[in-house]
């Protein structure tokens, strides 16, 4: 299992360059200013930040009690990153519509939209990560 600082490193490092990229993106896909976008955007960062520390780790520990570890394969890790998704979205969409002033029909599709940067970015980001800062592997027990 990751240690806590390293899921607050994942997720502060996730959130971070996900704004960097989605903000002049969703500025200029939506015909918003930055300013807006970003605005939407700092708030769902916090709420997905907090939604993906409590994310991973029921994920993890999910893995850890059917799998005995917490090394994902390729489907597992789709699988992960659209539920991630799927979570945010619901949640997401009604604010998104009272911020812009939008019909929530137009906020569910502009959320969808950032649902699917986010579903390809997360797959990227996680898979580097785990890369960059692999998880320990279970000891073995006597």
């Amino acid at each position: 299992m990751r240690s806590r600082f390293d899921r607050i490193r994942h997720a502060l490092s996730f959130e971070l360059i996900g704004l960097a990229l989605i903000i002049p993106l969703g500025a200029s896909a939506f015909g918003a200013s930055a300013h807006e976008i970003g605005l939407i955007a700092l708030l769902c960062s916090l709420v997905a930040t907090g939604w993906n520390y409590l994310y991973n780790l029921l994920f993890d520990r999910w893995m850890q009690r059917r799998y005995g570890h917490a090394q994902k394969t390729p489907g597992l890790r789709i699988a992960h990153a659209l539920l991630f998704e799927a979570g945010l979205l619901l949640a997401l969409a009604p604010y998104i519509a009272w911020q812009l002033g939008v019909s929530l029909w137009h906020a569910l599709v502009m959320d969808m939209s950032f649902a699917l940067f986010y579903v390809g970015y997360a797959f990227v980001f996680n898979w580097l990560y785990d890369l960059l800062f692999p998880a320990p592997r279970a000891s073995a027990r006597s």
